[in-house]
């Protein structure tokens, strides 16, 4: 208990030390334009979260990336499912998920502006960032299954939908864990990245892109630490889904 208290004051303590850096930094260059401190930044949050605009904005980016993600795990996990059952599956898509993972993102937002326009940029965006993420870690999580649980389900005659729920499910749990902690900041950070660049109405990236024609540091730090809680909202919420979903043991939080 002590120990854990410990913890916890220390990581306060590293917080506030660099919160004073920052207010350090702030107050040397004096300069508005270029970085304002935490208070001001805290202000700009204070005023903002009162408007209904700032609701909104977050509900319509929170919608579309959330959404991109979903449909790219779905569209992942049941791709990758399909290339360990077909290995030949998997050699026809290898040449996609290496363009996925190694194309830029801002490639994929001038591409995606052209095919599907500035509304729905973010769910595009987020879902090809994402796809191969999940497809590659779905694969490799399979694959590692444990033959010799594979043999003793073979020998006890267990039913299919047995093995997946059993066998199959935690030895991909940690490979999805992992995939979907790294997925779900690239999914926001690639999504408002989209947003910035299409500008579509009533969306965070919009508030970003407004920040910075109007020269407003404060908001614009303010819009940031919004997007960085909200990230780690979706985290907890999507890993707690998955430990609900999964069977006992299956799917766990580190």
């Amino acid at each position: 208990m002590k120990d854990h208290m410990g913890k916890s004051w220390r990581k306060v303590l590293i917080v506030f030390f660099w919160i004073m850096i920052w207010q350090l930094a702030a107050a040397a260059i004096d300069n508005h334009i270029i970085i304002v401190g935490p208070w001001e930044t805290a202000a700009a949050i204070g005023r903002l979260v009162p408007s209904g605009e700032f609701w909104r904005s977050i509900a319509s980016s929170f919608g579309k990336i959330s959404l991109g993600f979903a449909a790219a795990f779905g569209a992942g996990a049941a791709l990758g499912s399909l290339g360990f059952r077909f290995p030949v599956f998997s050699e026809f898509l290898e040449p996609v998920m290496t363009l996925l993972k190694t194309i830029p993102v801002a490639s994929f937002v001038i591409l995606a502006l052209i095919w599907a326009g500035s509304k729905n940029l973010s769910i595009l965006i987020a879902f090809l960032v994402v796809l191969p993420m999940i497809y590659v870690n779905t694969l490799a999580g399979l694959k590692s299954t444990d033959v010799k649980l594979l043999e003793m389900a073979k020998v006890f005659a267990m039913t299919p939908w047995k093995k997946i729920r059993y066998i199959y499910v935690p030895a991909l749990a940690p490979y999805l864990i992992s995939s979907c902690r790294i997925a779900l900041g690239m999914s926001w950070k690639s999504g408002v990245a989209a947003e910035v660049i299409g500008v579509p109405g009533h969306s965070i990236g919009e508030k970003l892109y407004l920040s910075k024609i109007y020269l407003n540091t404060a908001d614009l730090l303010a819009w940031t630490f919004v997007i960085i809680a909200i990230s780690a909202l979706f985290e907890q919420l999507v890993l707690r889904l998955l430990s609900c979903l999964a069977p006992k043991g299956g799917f766990h939080e580190s």
